[in-house]
């Protein structure tokens, strides 16, 4: 946003000193030739007032003489031409008024025309200044005063005007590039702050909040709204948390105590009414494990977690080996990276990683079923990124299913019968979620299930 203001303010200014400057230069211009022009024709004027009487009488040494003088002091050339436009007197020997302007401009003045302006002399133009007066003698043109005058002198002038105008722009603009800068910064720290608490909040630091007393009032009244929505949030968030493990924990103690009764009546109980009985001592077994669900929940919910460097072939190796025994009784082939498997870094949280793949892998044992297959793997994904995948071969999902299995508590209709709480790939993906990856879920070939959990690589030692 600060570069997006620099180009519009800094453009803009631009474009109003230009307006400014180029009629103000064009102007000095137009203003410094007309100065040099008027005096000149006074010069002239005075020439060919005296040249009437030297031209009509013949006598020219005494303008002759002036002539010279002038040209020597000022280094302006003078030249009176008589009527048939041939050079009469000049301030230099052999002058030749040369074709071009000079020529057009005493046959005008002979002609009787009116003489013209000068064209404005421009710091690049080095074309002289030529001004006539036709010399009248009782109502006639008997000759024309002309001076040259080199305009040296004058472009320096306006080169120099010129490049204290510039001087002054350049001033101006970075005076306007610290003023834009100042004003960026009074306007943009505020939304930097924003921005900073509001990934703060996304990532489950409730605590950050923006200081409201600087910026603009309506930056400052969006601060204060924040930190409102802040803590709000942090409230209730907490609140929920606090309300699930309050909950999950205190019915630990009466479901014990209940599971313990069950189990004391069970002498009591006859033939038939044991298969209630059992029901009754499976039921509090199952909401005994939801219970612990919720707790996960709740724990993997908090936030994220600190992150280390983790070998994630090591770390599915050991899960493999961890739930191997599991797998078995249950008829599941569970295999895990081999000895030779390269290793693979990651950034993670090792406990969070550990407990969201026991979460994984303990939905594919469960579902691929008698027979079945589970197969982990990890890979690393260029350029920066690492994955360890779960492939099982049991019934698999859409990618309705898919989008869905992430929600808390979802489970298939088809499923509703097998143990579980519908819980497991919600912390999973949480637990994941706080380590800085992220978890998706695929048909794998040809059927089956794929979750793939992708983390900050870590590049290898002396790589």
């Amino acid at each position: 946003m600060r570069r997006r203001l620099y180009l519009t303010y800094l453009p803009l200014l631009a474009a109003a000193l230009l307006a400014l400057a180029v009629p103000l230069a064009t102007g000095t211009a137009a203003r410094d030739t007309q100065d040099m022009y008027m005096d000149r024709a006074g010069d002239t004027a005075r020439f060919a007032s005296l040249a009437e009487t030297a031209l009509r009488t013949g006598r020219t040494s005494a303008l002759h003489g002036e002539l010279e003088q002038y040209d020597a002091l000022f280094g302006i050339r003078a030249v009176v031409v008589d009527r048939d436009g041939a050079v009469a007197i000049s301030s230099r020997p052999d002058l030749d008024l040369g074709p071009g302007d000079v020529r057009e401009r005493v046959a005008a003045a002979l002609s009787g025309e009116a003489a013209r302006t000068t064209p404005t002399v421009w710091p690049w133009r080095d074309a002289p200044m030529v001004v006539v007066e036709p010399v009248v003698s009782g109502g006639e043109v008997i000759g024309v005063a002309v001076t040259v005058s080199p305009t040296d002198p004058l472009r320096r002038g306006l080169l120099d005007a010129w490049t204290r105008l510039c001087a002054g722009l350049l001033l101006v603009v970075l005076v306007g590039v610290v003023v834009v800068a100042l004003v960026a910064r009074w306007v943009l720290r505020p939304v930097a702050e924003l921005d900073l608490a509001a990934h703060a909040l996304s990532e489950g630091r409730f605590e950050k909040r923006v200081a409201s007393g600087a910026g603009p009032s309506e930056l400052r009244r969006l601060a204060e709204s924040f930190n409102a929505m802040a803590g709000q949030t942090a409230a209730l968030v907490e609140r929920q948390r606090s309300f699930v493990s309050y909950a999950s924990h205190q019915m630990r103690t009466p479901l014990a105590a209940l599971r313990l009764w069950l189990e004391n009546l069970e002498p009591e109980v006859g033939p038939d009414g044991r298969t209630d009985h059992a029901m009754a001592l499976e039921e509090v077994d199952r909401m005994a494990h939801l219970y612990d669900a919720l707790l996960a929940y709740a724990s993997a919910e908090a936030g994220p977690v600190k992150a280390d460097d983790v070998d994630l072939t090591a770390l599915a190796r050991a899960r493999a080996g961890g739930w191997r025994d599991v797998a078995d009784r249950r008829g599941v082939r569970l295999l895990g990276p081999g000895p030779a498997s390269a290793g693979v870094l990651a950034r993670a949280a090792p406990d969070a990683l550990e407990q969201a793949l026991d979460a994984i892998i303990d939905n594919a044992v469960k579902f691929s079923g008698d027979g079945g297959e589970v197969r982990i793997a990890t890979e690393a994904v260029p350029p920066d990124r690492a994955a360890v995948i779960v492939t099982d071969s049991g019934p698999g999902m859409t990618e309705a299913e898919a989008r869905d299995a992430l929600q808390p508590f979802w489970r298939r209709p088809a499923d509703q019968n097998i143990e579980g709480s519908g819980l497991g790939l919600t912390i999973a993906n949480a637990l994941v979620t706080a380590s800085g990856g992220r978890l998706s879920l695929s048909a794998a070939d040809p059927c089956g299930l794929r979750v793939r959990i992708e983390l900050p690589s870590v590049a290898e030692p002396g790589a």
